[in-house]
């Protein structure tokens, strides 16, 4: 029976689920024995009372989070280990990491659809995950043509609630409204609403905020409830754990990263605006919402607005960055790839359900904005 030393901390939503899925591995194809060593260990004992009691154990392999432990030492111990990557990834062993510009790039998306011109980003610099969620929010959003503000936390420490207040209220209190505010993680976004309540900054009217791992209690402790981006961190554990379970029987020697990609977003209150205030363009963005489902076009829509066509779609061009029809086929697909991986039900059944009458459409049309299949997507993250 395999020993696996377990080097990281699980109290967290995203290191809950990865456990989920390396123990889902484990009792199809193991079973394996865990030893979650306690963060005091470590404290007391250093790296190197921790290598003793791996040799002392007898373990198989190592599963390590970098921050805890020094990753040159655990290479020394001459058995498999994968690093759930924290500030770094290493090129000696295997990484679990993330798609952490992918991850920016659908917060920038999800924002700029929503017709937000000024945006934001909150995190630490110290970090590979944070960085490259700001590289890939920032590309986005310039893309664009549009600029943002970066407040990046150096008090931060080894306490995930540590931050200056004072620092952060000026930051936020001097940003131009609305605005579309990203954070790195859960935690990070609950920074930006527990500041707003002391401060009076109106969520999600004056600062639209939207965090990273779908944190349940983190996102649900907050007020408003916070939104965040889905990672399938859990199908991630079960291929780490198989990765570990080819290097234990040295079927593969060579190191390569296990990439958790983001798959959706968890709308709750945090996003609930968008950034125009002309009453016709949200009147028609509420219709749209309320009815995707049927079979809408753009006449419909005028028939709510006491405007020409022609005005309406200026109009709406200018606030939202996309013609009428174009968001209303964004606001489908989002919604078919949505029930895609929350849901049972056929492609069929999906198509009708949120409005088209012909799959092989749907099919070309969730290519073009995702770049994938929907099979290929249902693969990916349902």
């Amino acid at each position: 029976m395999k020993k696996i030393l377990l080097l990281t901390d699980f109290s967290s939503g995203y290191s809950r689920s990865l456990l989920q899925g390396i123990v889902k591995y484990s009792i199809e194809y193991g079973p394996w024995v865990f030893y979650r060593m306690p963060m005091y260990y470590r404290e007391l004992y250093g790296d190197e009372g921790v290598m003793r009691w791996a040799k002392k154990w007898k373990a198989d392999a190592v599963i390590a989070q970098l921050n805890n432990i020094d990753g040159e030492k655990l290479h020394k111990l001459r058995i498999p280990v994968i690093i759930q990557n924290y500030k770094e990834r290493t090129s000696k062993m295997c990484n679990i990491t993330g798609d952490y510009i992918k991850t920016g790039e659908m917060a920038a998306n999800f924002f700029i659809h929503r017709g937000f011109t000024n945006f934001a980003y909150y995190g630490f610099s110290d970090m590979i995950w944070s960085r490259e969620r700001a590289e890939g929010f920032c590309r986005a959003v310039r893309k664009k043509g549009f600029t943002l503000s970066i407040l990046n936390n150096n008090n931060r420490k080894n306490e995930q609630w540590s931050f200056n207040l004072e620092t952060l209220s000026k930051w936020l209190l001097g940003l131009p409204k609305p605005v579309a505010l990203f954070a790195c993680d859960d935690y990070f976004a609950s920074h930006i609403t527990e500041t707003c309540k002391i401060y009076n900054i109106a969520v999600p009217d004056e600062i639209s905020v939207l965090g990273v791992d779908n944190d349940d209690l983190i996102c649900n402790i907050s007020a408003p409830p916070l939104s965040s981006i889905v990672l399938d961190v859990e199908t991630g554990g079960y291929k780490a754990a198989a990765v570990l379970h080819q290097l234990m029987n040295k079927e593969i020697s060579h190191a390569f990263d296990i990439v958790i990609p983001p798959s959706r977003l968890e709308l709750r209150q945090s996003t609930e605006k968008f950034a125009t205030q002309d009453k016709n363009v949200l009147q028609v963005i509420g219709y749209i919402r309320e009815n995707f489902s049927k079979p809408v076009c753009v006449n419909d829509m005028m028939r709510l607005v006491p405007l020409s066509r022609r005005i309406l779609e200026k109009k709406f061009k200018k606030e939202m960055g996309v013609s009428l029809y174009q968001y209303l086929l964004y606001y489908r697909i989002e919604q078919f790839a949505r029930m895609l991986i929350t849901t049972q039900k056929s492609l069929n059944e999906l198509s009708i359900q949120c409005g088209f009458d012909d799959y092989k459409n749907v099919s070309r049309l969730f290519r073009k904005f995702k770049s994938i299949t929907p099979m290929q997507y249902k693969k990916l993250y349902g």
